[in-house]
Parts: C-alpha cells; sequence; structure tokens
C-alpha cells in the first residue's frame, strides 16, 4: 500500500514539474518523461545517437550529402516508445546533435 502511494505521490510531483515554464526547453527530456522510457531505454537512445553523430562527423569529412542511410538506421533502431519526427524535432530543440538533427530532418522531408 505505501510503495502504491509513494508511486502515486512521485508521479503528481513530476507532472508539477513538468508544468515549469522552463521545463519547456527540455522537449526531448520531457519526451523521455512522457513516453516512460527507463534508464536502459534512455541509454541505449543516446548511445545511439552517439554512434549516428559519429557516421555523420565521418561521413561529412568524407564529402557525403546523403544522409537517408543514417535517417533509417536511426528510425529502426529507436527505442519503439519514442515517435520518430517527434524525436528529432525535441532532440534538436534541445541541442542534442542539432547539425545531425537537422540533417535527418530534412532527409525526413525529402521523402
Amino acid at each position: 500500500m505505501k510503495t502504491e502511494r509513494g508511486h502515486q505521490l512521485s508521479h503528481f510531483h513530476l507532472r508539477l514539474v513538468m508544468k515549469i515554464e522552463e521545463f519547456s526547453r527540455y522537449p526531448f527530456t520531457r519526451l523521455v518523461i512522457d513516453r516512460h522510457l527507463n534508464e536502459s531505454e534512455y541509454n541505449e537512445t543516446m548511445e545511439l545517437l552517439h554512434i549516428l553523430n559519429e557516421r555523420y562527423t565521418d561521413e561529412q569529412e568524407e564529402g557525403f550529402v546523403y544522409y537517408k542511410p543514417l535517417l533509417l538506421h536511426f528510425a529502426g533502431m529507436l527505442c519503439y516508445k519514442l515517435p520518430v519526427e517527434e524525436t528529432m524535432q525535441a532532440l534538436y530543440e534541445e541541442g542534442i546533435y542539432p547539425e545531425l538533427m537537422e540533417k535527418l530532418m530534412k532527409s525526413k522531408e525529402e521523402q
């Protein structure tokens, strides 16, 4: 019984925190919370982003301008709880790999 009350209280407090105006500057963090990602899913997502950003950087140095394969990798490996387009936009707005996210969003628009 106490565990359930504690969980409800924590959930209530989290909802209050998410209403704070400054929290709107963290759309990806909000998405992670809204979509109930656990720590493992969050870490896997961040690792995916790190790997894709490294590939993006390497490809850019080699003169690549076609980023559809990176978009497909991102969409295919992204945690099923996260919607692809909303996640890209949230990452971009929060400043997490913004250059990569901008290229992926442009690739998505070109479909």
